[in-house]
């Protein structure tokens, strides 16, 4: 019998269907609050962030915003709506070719969005963000309009009876109420930028490619400036992390890290989305494993790959576990498929050799990468069960290839790669690496590897040979 507040701006169309119904089970009441209780509080809150939009031209994006548009606007028109109602900030930037810098590890920009069936685009935003010449520049392409105007333009659509889709997995509760309150015949669909989103053009797959070469350069320079510094004894989580940066930042068209550096030694390891803090910062010990998950930002790509290294001797168990955890990447990375599998479908594969000894990881095994955008992003993702479930493998997507293995309070173990969906003259399915490091052979027991695990394992490694040999 308890009455539970929400603010809408906060929580999608789905959300509060699905907390809703559970509420009634339990005879509670599941209200919309007219402010955020928080806000009313929050007294020293920071300012928006009004970081200047900046054009992400098609040497990079490789399709006009033009195209893009009358693209997004066929789905519009199959299902019969007048507009649809853009929440999802990547989508917007993906679609407008534009990024900035308002959400940290994320370039895309903070805004709302219509797109007419007619393909017009109207844009609301913070205009101090647009700049004179960036705003002659994308003149003709879209309408810029401040943010303030998106809710009375929301009930403009619905005083004109407008049939206006909105996405219920990414809208907020109350752009809906407002719609329906306004006269709109609102429906529900997918975003229309979604899926042409994760199907990489060719000129972001061949960017994809480039930005991986300097990023693998980057960290194949790391882990063998760690061989030598780890064993001194004196190398902490941080100042580890500090160096793959430094690294990188070397790197043509670098802008940043894709996320916070997982930078993991030991027991730290073993926290999935662990970060190093003063306070948790450990020294990287003898006879124990370091795991780094990190990624760049580069304008022709987003990168997020995961390497596990033994300090001094691993134990005859953390060989073992990090070579099921290496069949079953090889497993994934190797497979071919029929068009319509999905995800869920192949998960399996990379879990089989963990499975057979009764162990297993509680993470998905992929999740899809933006263009120079988000470096989690969907539709697409393996995993054994998720809201994109149902979601097709297809050609163009990008996604992580990353199973792993985690033992409480003593280390973990992760090796990831980006992996690109491709299509044979015999139109099967298959992954196609992109990503490019060595990955630690002290920790392989190669006596249970088969054949063709060893095949894959030699060829890997002459690939990252070859590609780095003259830049070494």
């Amino acid at each position: 019998n308890m009455k539970i507040a929400f603010d809408p701006w906060l929580h999608t169309v789905t959300w509060v269907k699905r907390i809703r119904s559970l509420m009634q089970q339990n005879n509670c009441e599941l209200v919309s609050t007219p402010e955020n209780v928080i806000d009313r509080i929050w007294k020293d809150r920071p300012p928006p962030p009004i970081s200047p939009v900046q054009i992400l031209n098609e040497t990079f994006s490789g399709e006009a915003v033009d195209s893009k548009k009358k693209r997004a606007a066929i789905n519009l028109k199959k299902s019969e709506s007048d507009v649809f109602v853009l929440v999802d900030p990547s989508s917007i930037s993906w679609l407008a070719n534009i990024r900035g810098n308002d959400i940290p590890f994320s370039p895309y920009v903070m805004s709302y969005a219509l797109l007419h069936k007619n393909s017009q685009l109207e844009i609301f935003i913070d205009v101090r963000k647009i700049i004179p010449s960036v705003r002659k520049e994308l003149e003709g392409q879209f309408v810029i309009k401040p943010m303030k105007t998106f809710i009375p333009e929301l009930i403009k659509l619905g005083e004109k009876s407008k049939v206006v889709g909105i996405d219920p997995n990414t809208t907020p509760e109350l752009v809906g109420t407002i719609l329906q309150k306004a006269g709109a015949k609102v429906v529900n669909n997918t975003d229309p930028c979604e899926l042409a989103k994760a199907c990489k053009n060719t000129t972001e797959i061949s960017g994809f490619h480039s930005a991986h070469k300097r990023d693998g350069l980057a960290l194949t320079r790391f882990l063998c400036w760690l061989s030598k510094e780890a064993p001194k004894g004196k190398l902490t989580e941080i100042t580890a992390a500090a160096k793959l940066e430094n690294l990188r930042r070397e790197g043509k068209y670098y802008r940043g890290p894709s996320f916070p550096t997982i930078s993991g030694s030991g027991a730290n390891g073993a926290i999935i989305h662990y970060r190093a803090t003063k306070a948790s910062d450990k020294k990287l010990e003898l006879n124990s494993l370091y795991l780094v998950d990190s990624g760049g930002q580069y304008l022709d790509g987003t990168t997020d790959v995961t390497r596990t290294v033994a300090i001094g001797e691993p134990t005859e168990e953390m060989k073992d576990r990090f070579t099921r955890v290496l069949r079953g990447h090889i497993s994934l990375a190797s497979a071919y498929f029929p068009k319509n599998t999905t995800g869920s479908q192949l998960d399996a594969l990379a879990r089989l050799s963990l499975w057979k000894v009764g162990l297993d990881y509680d993470h998905g095994t992929g999740h899809g990468i933006g263009s120079f955008l988000s470096v989690h992003e969907a539709p697409q993702r393996i995993a054994k069960k998720s809201m994109f479930e149902s979601v097709e493998l297809i050609p163009g997507m990008i996604l992580s290839n990353e199973p792993g293995y985690y033992k409480e309070n003593e280390y973990g173990i992760r090796t990831e790669n980006l992996i690109i969906i491709k299509e044979n003259i015999d139109k099967k399915l298959y992954f196609e690496n992109i990503s490019w490091c060595p990955i630690d052979l002290d920790l392989i027991e190669k006596d249970t590897l088969d054949i063709i695990e060893k095949k894959w394992l030699n060829k890997y490694h002459e690939e990252v040979y070859n590609k780095h040999l003259l830049k070494t």
